[in-house]
This record gives structure tokens, C-alpha cells and sequence, in this order.
């Protein structure tokens, strides 16, 4: 009957629902479709104060080069600047956070969610409220000793406390995943003869995939967007994309340098747009499922 009704829905409504919807994506993508544009032109004409339209036409861009678009941006980021490095730190980054806050989210997590202990609760609690802290402040309380012990700078030291910093979440959204899955799963496996962790790698890890991927994507975002624990932990030479972005912001007196920070942003934001599109189905699946009893 519901189906019915809405295919009997006047025409006129669904035109206005339809292009409300068209309306408010192209509001949502215009500022990456303007960032976008604007990299492909020179200072001049994307931070035009003397006349905005410069921005679409490429008037000075065309001056200089003799096309209305240039990659002299990408260019200059990429090669001269070197933000490649910036890309290879931040998948290192990104790759070592995900699958260590997942193994120990997902091991810690299960163990939780089949506890029948009371401080269980309080563990949760005191996760959550770590977690709840400003990052700014759990990263001032580990600069003294990576200084004393020589650590500050380097890759592993950022991964241990972006880690750190990230499962109580992990944990937290993993446990409530655990807790959907029915535990006669748990006692259906060892009655065929499997140990506690071959039931959990066997027959509950395939459950809740969905549930791992969204918890996956999760941390992958965290240490991607990272910008405070990556801007005092890591050298020069390490830097990750964001802080190095914002180097480039720090440089504006230096002619050029502003449109390599917005040349780098497209470059840091196109990846995103990508692998959400991928993992759709599975970002939704999963977080439907910590929403229904499995």
C-alpha cells in the first residue's frame, strides 16, 4: 500500500524533491569543484581582488602561459616542493593505524562484549572518556619523553599515539557490533570443536565484516585528516599531507606557494570522494548493523 501511495505522488512534488536533491549536492561539491578550478590557474587569477571573474576566465593564466589553464600548481606541490612525500608518509601512516587499532579494537572489542565481568563497564567508560579529551592534550603529555629518548620526528612515534588516541573509539564501535551477534554463534562453533579464537575468527569475524570496514574507515579518516599529532610529532622531512598543506599556507609571502596549498588540497580531497564511492555499501550495511540485533 505504502509503495503504491508514493508512486501516486503528484508529479510536480517529486520534480521539487529531485531537484532539491540536484540543488544541495551541487551546494555541498561547489567548494571542491571551485578549489578544483582555481588550481588549475595562477594567484592572480584565482585570489583576484581587482575583479573576481578572472577566477572563471583565467585572464592573467592565459598572460602568462597562453591558455586559460595551467598544472604550473600540481607542478610546483608535487615536484618542486616534493609533496610526494607527503603522500607516501600519510599512506604509511593511514595503512599501520588501520590495521593495528583494528586488530587490537576487534581482539579487545569481542573479549568485552563476552565478558560477564562488572568492569567491563568501567573500562568502556574510562575509554570513552579518554577519547573525549582534546588530542592537543594527550600529545603535550609525550613530547618530553620522545624528546629525552629521541623519537620525536619519526613516523612510528606519530603512529603509536595517533593509535592510541583512536581506540577507545574502535573499541567502543567494535564492542557494539560484538554485542549484536548473538553469542549461541560462540557456543554452536565450540560445540563442533573450535577453540574461543577459532570461533571468533571463523564464525564471528565473517558476521560482522560490514561492521570492520566501517570501524576500518573510520580510523583510516582519523589518521588521514590528522593534522595536530602530525604537525608537533613529525620532522620536515616526514610530514604528512595536511600539516604540509598547511606549510604552504604558512609561506603565502612567497609568490606561487598559496596555489601549491590549493593544488595539494585537491590532491588530498580527490582520494576521499574515491573511496567512500567504493565503500558505500559497506559503510551503510555496517552501520545499519549496529543497529539491529543480528
Amino acid at each position: 500500500m505504502s509503495s503504491v501511495s508514493a508512486q501516486r505522488r503528484p508529479k510536480g512534488l517529486r520534480i521539487a524533491a529531485n531537484a532539491f536533491v540536484v540543488f544541495w549536492l551541487i551546494l555541498a561539491a561547489f567548494p571542491f569543484l571551485w578549489t578544483l578550478w582555481g588550481s588549475f590557474k595562477v594567484e592572480l587569477d584565482f585570489f583576484s581582488i581587482a575583479d573576481w571573474t578572472n577566477a572563471l576566465t583565467g585572464a592573467n593564466t592565459e598572460r602568462a602561459y597562453g591558455t586559460t589553464t595551467t598544472t604550473t600548481a600540481y607542478h610546483g606541490a608535487w615536484i618542486e616542493q616534493e609533496f610526494w612525500r607527503a603522500v607516501i608518509n600519510t599512506a604509511v601512516v593511514c595503512f599501520c593505524v588501520v590495521c593495528l587499532s583494528l586488530t587490537m579494537g576487534t581482539l579487545g572489542g569481542y573479549a568485552l562484549s563476552r565478558s560477564n565481568y562488572r568492569y567491563t563497564f568501567w573500562l568502556l567508560i574510562a575509554a570513552l572518556m579518554f577519547r573525549a579529551m582534546p588530542p592537543i592534550t594527550l600529545v603535550s603529555g609525550y613530547l618530553l619523553p620522545f624528546f629525552q629518548w629521541n623519537l620525536w620526528g619519526y613516523l612510528p612515534t606519530t603512529i603509536v599515539v595517533l593509535v592510541a588516541i583512536n581506540q577507545p573509539f574502535t573499541l567502543w564501535m567494535l564492542h557494539s557490533f560484538f554485542q549484536k551477534i548473538p553469542k549461541e554463534l560462540d557456543e554452536s562453533a565450540k560445540v563442533d570443536g573450535c577453540t574461543q579464537f577459532q570461533a571468533f575468527r571463523h564464525v564471528i569475524i565473517p558476521v560482522m565484516w560490514p561492521g570492520v570496514i566501517t570501524t576500518g574507515l573510520f580510523s583510516f579518516l582519523l589518521a588521514y585528516n590528522d593534522f595536530v599529532v602530525g604537525a608537533l610529532l613529525l620532522s620536515e622531512e616526514n610530514r604528512t599531507m595536511v600539516p604540509a598543506i598547511a606549510a604552504f599556507l604558512g609561506t603565502t609571502q612567497t609568490e606561487g606557494n598559496v596555489m601549491f596549498a590549493v593544488a595539494a588540497v585537491v590532491s588530498a580531497t580527490a582520494p576521499l570522494f574515491v573511496l567512500v564511492m567504493f565503500f558505500q555499501r559497506q559503510i551503510v550495511s555496517g552501520l545499519t548493523a549496529g543497529a539491529v540485533k543480528g
